[in-house]
Protein backbone atom coordinates (compact mmCIF):
# COMPACT_ATOMS: atom_id res chain seq x y z
CA UNK A 1 0.00 0.00 0.00
CA UNK A 2 1.16 3.48 -0.84
CA UNK A 3 -0.68 6.75 -0.42
CA UNK A 4 -2.38 8.23 -3.45
CA UNK A 5 -2.83 11.87 -4.38
CA UNK A 6 -6.34 11.65 -2.92
CA UNK A 7 -5.10 10.54 0.51
CA UNK A 8 -4.29 13.12 3.21
CA UNK A 9 -0.75 14.15 3.98
CA UNK A 10 0.91 12.04 6.70
CA UNK A 11 1.52 15.13 8.84
CA UNK A 12 -0.54 18.15 9.82
CA UNK A 13 1.46 21.11 11.08
CA UNK A 14 -0.27 23.55 13.40
CA UNK A 15 1.26 26.95 14.18
CA UNK A 16 4.58 25.87 12.67
CA UNK A 17 6.03 29.32 13.32
CA UNK A 18 5.05 29.31 17.00
CA UNK A 19 7.46 31.30 19.14
CA UNK A 20 7.35 29.32 22.40
CA UNK A 21 10.45 27.20 23.19
CA UNK A 22 8.37 24.03 22.94
CA UNK A 23 7.49 21.52 20.20
CA UNK A 24 4.34 19.43 20.58
CA UNK A 25 3.69 16.11 18.85
CA UNK A 26 0.55 14.01 18.69
CA UNK A 27 1.39 10.66 17.12
CA UNK A 28 -2.07 9.13 17.58
CA UNK A 29 -4.21 12.14 16.71
CA UNK A 30 -6.29 10.74 13.87
CA UNK A 31 -8.23 7.71 12.74
CA UNK A 32 -8.01 8.26 9.00
CA UNK A 33 -7.42 5.22 6.79
CA UNK A 34 -5.76 5.32 3.38
CA UNK A 35 -8.29 4.66 0.64
CA UNK A 36 -6.58 1.37 -0.19
CA UNK A 37 -7.43 -0.01 3.28
CA UNK A 38 -10.99 1.22 3.75
CA UNK A 39 -12.52 -1.99 2.40
CA UNK A 40 -10.81 -4.01 5.14
CA UNK A 41 -11.47 -1.64 8.01
CA UNK A 42 -12.65 -2.77 11.44
CA UNK A 43 -16.25 -1.87 12.33
CA UNK A 44 -17.00 1.83 12.83
CA UNK A 45 -17.57 1.25 16.55
CA UNK A 46 -14.00 -0.03 16.88
CA UNK A 47 -12.60 2.89 14.89
CA UNK A 48 -14.20 5.13 17.52
CA UNK A 49 -12.34 3.34 20.33
CA UNK A 50 -8.93 4.02 21.81
CA UNK A 51 -7.44 1.26 19.68
CA UNK A 52 -7.70 3.45 16.57
CA UNK A 53 -6.53 6.78 18.01
CA UNK A 54 -5.90 8.64 21.26
CA UNK A 55 -9.31 10.00 22.20
CA UNK A 56 -9.17 13.75 22.89
CA UNK A 57 -5.41 14.04 22.36
CA UNK A 58 -5.62 16.07 19.14
CA UNK A 59 -8.04 18.56 20.66
CA UNK A 60 -5.84 19.03 23.73
CA UNK A 61 -2.72 19.38 21.60
CA UNK A 62 -4.36 21.96 19.33
CA UNK A 63 -5.62 23.87 22.36
CA UNK A 64 -2.13 23.97 23.87
CA UNK A 65 -0.56 25.04 20.58
CA UNK A 66 -2.97 27.96 20.43
CA UNK A 67 -2.74 28.88 24.10
CA UNK A 68 1.06 28.70 24.31
CA UNK A 69 1.95 29.79 20.75
CA UNK A 70 3.87 26.59 20.13
CA UNK A 71 4.41 24.41 17.06
CA UNK A 72 2.56 21.11 16.79
CA UNK A 73 2.92 18.07 14.50
CA UNK A 74 -0.20 15.89 14.23
CA UNK A 75 -0.45 12.42 12.69
CA UNK A 76 -3.85 12.08 10.95
CA UNK A 77 -3.65 8.35 10.14
CA UNK A 78 -4.91 5.74 12.57
CA UNK A 79 -2.36 4.01 14.75
CA UNK A 80 -3.84 0.77 13.38
CA UNK A 81 -2.34 1.56 9.96
CA UNK A 82 1.06 2.25 11.49
CA UNK A 83 1.90 3.43 14.99
CA UNK A 84 4.06 6.53 14.71
CA UNK A 85 5.38 6.10 18.24
CA UNK A 86 6.87 2.68 17.53
CA UNK A 87 10.26 1.68 16.08
CA UNK A 88 10.40 -0.39 12.91
CA UNK A 89 10.98 -3.66 14.78
CA UNK A 90 8.08 -3.26 17.25
CA UNK A 91 5.61 -6.18 17.08
CA UNK A 92 2.66 -3.80 17.39
CA UNK A 93 3.84 -1.36 14.72
CA UNK A 94 0.79 -2.52 12.73
CA UNK A 95 -1.11 -4.77 15.16
CA UNK A 96 -3.11 -7.78 14.06
CA UNK A 97 -5.08 -7.68 17.33
CA UNK A 98 -5.55 -4.58 19.48
CA UNK A 99 -7.28 -4.83 22.88
CA UNK A 100 -9.20 -7.89 21.73
CA UNK A 101 -10.18 -6.58 18.29
CA UNK A 102 -8.85 -8.16 15.08
CA UNK A 103 -7.55 -5.67 12.50
CA UNK A 104 -8.29 -7.24 9.09
CA UNK A 105 -5.93 -5.13 6.99
CA UNK A 106 -2.98 -6.16 9.18
CA UNK A 107 -3.70 -9.90 9.16
CA UNK A 108 -0.99 -11.49 7.01
CA UNK A 109 0.61 -8.13 6.25
CA UNK A 110 3.75 -8.63 4.15
CA UNK A 111 6.98 -7.01 5.25
CA UNK A 112 7.29 -4.96 2.06
CA UNK A 113 3.77 -3.59 2.60
CA UNK A 114 4.72 -2.58 6.13
CA UNK A 115 7.87 -0.96 4.74
CA UNK A 116 5.69 1.09 2.39
CA UNK A 117 3.63 2.38 5.32
CA UNK A 118 6.85 3.18 7.19
CA UNK A 119 8.24 5.17 4.24
CA UNK A 120 5.05 7.03 3.33
CA UNK A 121 3.47 7.72 6.75
CA UNK A 122 5.81 7.11 9.68
CA UNK A 123 9.04 8.65 8.44
CA UNK A 124 7.57 11.79 6.82
CA UNK A 125 5.84 12.57 10.12
CA UNK A 126 9.09 12.28 12.04
CA UNK A 127 11.00 14.30 9.48
CA UNK A 128 8.54 17.11 10.17
CA UNK A 129 9.20 16.77 13.91
CA UNK A 130 12.93 17.00 13.21
CA UNK A 131 12.38 20.12 11.11
CA UNK A 132 10.35 21.82 13.86
CA UNK A 133 13.05 21.08 16.42
CA UNK A 134 15.86 22.20 14.09
CA UNK A 135 14.13 25.55 13.60
CA UNK A 136 14.41 26.31 17.33
CA UNK A 137 17.24 26.61 19.81
CA UNK A 138 16.95 23.66 22.18
CA UNK A 139 13.17 23.57 22.63
CA UNK A 140 11.38 21.31 25.06
CA UNK A 141 9.59 18.34 23.44
CA UNK A 142 6.16 17.24 24.63
CA UNK A 143 4.39 14.23 23.08
CA UNK A 144 0.64 14.40 23.80
CA UNK A 145 -1.22 11.12 24.28
CA UNK A 146 -4.28 9.73 26.04
CA UNK A 147 -4.99 6.34 27.60
CA UNK A 148 -8.14 4.36 28.25
CA UNK A 149 -9.28 3.87 31.81
CA UNK A 150 -9.48 0.10 31.42
CA UNK A 151 -8.07 -2.38 28.93
CA UNK A 152 -9.96 -5.62 28.46
CA UNK A 153 -9.14 -8.09 31.23
CA UNK A 154 -7.08 -5.52 33.14
CA UNK A 155 -7.85 -3.59 36.36
CA UNK A 156 -9.00 0.03 35.96
CA UNK A 157 -6.41 2.81 36.06
CA UNK A 158 -7.34 5.73 38.30
CA UNK A 159 -4.60 8.28 37.65
CA UNK A 160 -5.57 11.37 35.73
CA UNK A 161 -2.22 12.19 34.16
CA UNK A 162 0.97 10.22 33.56
CA UNK A 163 4.31 11.98 33.02
CA UNK A 164 6.76 9.65 31.31
CA UNK A 165 10.48 10.17 30.82
CA UNK A 166 13.55 7.96 31.03
CA UNK A 167 17.00 9.53 30.96
CA UNK A 168 16.16 12.97 32.31
CA UNK A 169 13.07 13.46 34.47
CA UNK A 170 13.60 17.17 35.17
CA UNK A 171 10.78 18.31 32.88
CA UNK A 172 8.44 15.68 34.35
CA UNK A 173 9.18 16.69 37.93
CA UNK A 174 8.80 20.39 37.16
CA UNK A 175 5.50 19.91 35.35
CA UNK A 176 4.10 17.70 38.13
CA UNK A 177 4.97 20.33 40.72
CA UNK A 178 3.27 22.98 38.60
CA UNK A 179 0.14 20.85 38.10
CA UNK A 180 -0.19 20.14 41.81
CA UNK A 181 0.35 23.79 42.65
CA UNK A 182 -2.75 24.56 40.59
CA UNK A 183 -4.80 21.47 41.48
CA UNK A 184 -3.40 19.77 44.62
CA UNK A 185 -5.78 16.77 44.57
CA UNK A 186 -5.02 15.78 40.97
CA UNK A 187 -3.59 12.26 40.64
CA UNK A 188 -0.41 12.84 38.63
CA UNK A 189 2.06 9.94 38.48
CA UNK A 190 5.46 9.28 36.95
CA UNK A 191 6.12 6.56 34.36
CA UNK A 192 2.57 5.26 34.12
CA UNK A 193 0.50 3.85 32.54
CA UNK A 194 3.56 3.01 30.43
CA UNK A 195 7.32 3.46 30.48
CA UNK A 196 9.61 4.57 27.68
CA UNK A 197 11.50 1.64 26.17
CA UNK A 198 13.51 1.28 22.98
CA UNK A 199 11.28 -1.58 21.79
CA UNK A 200 8.01 0.29 22.26
CA UNK A 201 8.72 4.02 21.83
CA UNK A 202 10.08 6.18 19.03
CA UNK A 203 9.50 9.91 19.50
CA UNK A 204 11.33 10.48 22.78
CA UNK A 205 14.24 8.07 22.06
CA UNK A 206 14.67 9.54 18.56
CA UNK A 207 14.12 13.27 19.04
CA UNK A 208 14.38 14.04 22.75
CA UNK A 209 17.08 11.91 24.35
CA UNK A 210 19.85 12.09 21.69
CA UNK A 211 19.65 15.91 21.64
CA UNK A 212 19.42 16.18 25.45
CA UNK A 213 16.25 18.24 25.06
CA UNK A 214 13.86 18.69 27.97
CA UNK A 215 11.32 16.04 27.00
CA UNK A 216 8.24 14.26 28.21
CA UNK A 217 5.54 11.89 27.03
CA UNK A 218 2.22 13.11 28.46
CA UNK A 219 -0.61 10.61 29.01
CA UNK A 220 -4.10 11.89 29.91
CA UNK A 221 -6.93 9.54 30.93
CA UNK A 222 -9.24 9.79 27.96
CA UNK A 223 -12.57 10.00 29.79
CA UNK A 224 -11.35 13.35 31.13
CA UNK A 225 -11.03 14.76 27.60
CA UNK A 226 -13.82 12.93 25.79
CA UNK A 227 -15.90 16.07 25.19
CA UNK A 228 -15.44 19.78 24.59
CA UNK A 229 -15.86 20.70 28.24
CA UNK A 230 -13.25 18.21 29.39
CA UNK A 231 -10.82 19.29 26.69
CA UNK A 232 -11.26 22.93 27.67
CA UNK A 233 -10.57 22.20 31.32
CA UNK A 234 -7.48 20.14 30.52
CA UNK A 235 -6.08 22.75 28.13
CA UNK A 236 -6.55 25.44 30.78
CA UNK A 237 -4.85 23.32 33.44
CA UNK A 238 -1.97 22.09 31.29
CA UNK A 239 -1.48 25.47 29.66
CA UNK A 240 -1.08 27.18 33.01
CA UNK A 241 1.21 24.42 34.35
CA UNK A 242 3.39 24.40 31.23
CA UNK A 243 3.89 28.14 31.47
CA UNK A 244 5.20 27.63 35.00
CA UNK A 245 7.30 24.63 34.04
CA UNK A 246 8.90 26.08 30.92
Amino acid sequence: MVLTAADPSPVVLVNAGGRAPLVLTCEHAGRTLPAALEGEAPPVADMDRHIAYDVGAEEVARGLADRLDTALALQPYSRLVIDCNRPRHAPDLAPVISDGTTIPFNDGLADDALDARWRTIHQPFHQSVTDLIDARERPALLAVHSFTRQMRGQPPRSMAIGLIARQDKTFARTLREALLTIEPDLEVVFDAPYQIEDDSDYTIPTHGEPRSLPHLLLEIRNDLIADEVGVGRMVELLGAALRLAI
